[in-house]
């Protein structure tokens, strides 16, 4: 009886080995979280139901891979809807092995929410901010955007120092 237990509580741990716990984030938590100053941060916005934010997925993990020994971070901002959250979310960051850190933005209102991110934002997404508080630098892009494109932006703020 005592094995049966233990190979249960094996099952149940190895179910839940790989998937990330993602948290909900205000707009205010997201800005608070992005203000390291050791930090560089690229925060794409994007949705499961969102074709173009899907496929421009992959082109974080070209950013992480070929900026690996630099002080940067990719945090990957679902706009899910709230019936999405967590399970849908979770279920979508674990079929596509996401190794980026996923969060969820549990605001709707999108005129209260996106004047706290950038003003530059028209809502749409994708969309990707770059934001690094040591030299003052924040950027924003809505649409899809390749690795390429952000890697010499990044490069150069980092180099500034």
């Amino acid at each position: 009886m005592k094995h049966i237990a233990y190979i249960i509580l094996f099952i149940l741990l190895s179910i839940g080995a790989g998937a990330q716990e993602i948290k909900a984030y205000s707009a205010d938590d997201l800005m608070k979280r992005t203000s390291n100053l050791d930090t560089f941060y690229v925060v794409n916005f994007w949705a499961t139901w969102c074709g173009p934010c899907v496929k421009e997925l992959p082109e974080f993990e070209k950013l992480r891979t070929s900026l690996a020994n630099k002080p940067v971070k990719i945090l990957l901002v679902s706009m899910d809807f709230k019936e999405a959250y967590p399970a849908k979310v979770t279920a979508f960051a674990k079929k596509k092995k996401l190794a980026h850190e996923v969060i969820w933005l549990n605001e709707t209102n999108a005129n209260d929410f996106i004047p706290k991110i950038d003003s530059r934002w028209q809502g749409s997404i994708p969309a990707t901010m770059l934001r690094y508080k040591k030299n003052e630098y924040a950027n924003f892009f809505e649409g899809s955007l390749k690795a390429e494109m952000l890697r010499p932006l990044i490069e150069k703020q980092l180099s500034l120092e």
